[in-house]
């Protein structure tokens, strides 16, 4: 009977050697129902299979009933985490380590305000350096030709030749200002220049008239106004 009931509560632990808190795996050789107890936590129990733990430093006895069999003060050896003789003090704290200040972003940014400044001193110097490219002056000789060739191209094409004519004499001759109206300027002309004349009065035929300027070959007084800046 008793060969029995040893055979019959035959067990196994895992961990082989549980601590406070460990989950506890029992395995009976037949299946088992534990009594409860306060001395423990009955977590899981299926077939021959049960899982307790305790919270208390010591072993503790299991009670139940196994293939039939009832047992008692069956010991689960629990052992400490703790050392012997711990008083339960907690270990003195550590005060924090300071952290170090970062002062990589601080140099990044010196650099970046160097490079800065001297990109801005070297375009500086180099703009003092650079040639200032002066185009030369033009004439009023040859700003009339401009404008007798652009006058060609335009709408009114008296009137823009009347304008540049009158610009270029006011230019080029003291007495004959932009301000004289045709009436005015066509006296103070040389009695050689008839083509003056023949521009400024179909200028302000275009410009006035509303039959607009008479028929004249353009081309031929245009080339012929030309003449006056040779």
């Amino acid at each position: 009977m008793i060969l029995a009931i040893l055979a019959a509560v035959t067990i196994t632990f895992s961990p082989p050697a549980p601590t406070v808190g460990d989950r506890i795996t029992i395995t009976f050789a037949a299946p088992v129902k534990l009594d409860p107890s306060p001395a423990y936590e009955l977590v899981s129990q299926q077939g021959m299979t049960v899982v307790v733990r305790t919270f208390t430093p010591r072993p503790f006895a299991l009670s139940g009933v196994t293939g039939g069999v009832r047992f008692r003060n069956l010991i689960v050896p629990v052992r400490s985490v703790l050392k012997q003789g711990d008083d339960l003090k907690p270990a003195p704290l550590t005060p924090p380590q300071a952290i170090p200040y970062p002062r990589s972003p601080f140099i990044a940014i010196a650099i970046a305000a160097l490079l800065a400044i001297a990109t801005w001193a070297l375009a500086w110097y180099l703009a003092r350096r650079a040639v200032q490219v002066i185009e030369p002056a033009i004439t009023p000789h040859e700003r009339f030709r401009r404008a007798v060739a652009e006058a060609r191209a335009h709408e009114d094409r008296w009137a823009a030749l009347a304008d540049a004519t009158r610009a270029y004499l006011a230019e080029t001759r003291a007495n004959l200002g932009s301000e004289l109206t045709t009436t005015e300027l066509v006296p103070r002309l040389d009695q050689r220049e008839n083509v003056v004349v023949d521009i400024l009065r179909h200028g302000d035929m275009e410009k006035f008239s509303p039959e607009g300027a008479p028929p004249r070959d353009f081309e031929e007084v245009a080339s012929r106004a030309l003449e006056l800046a040779s």
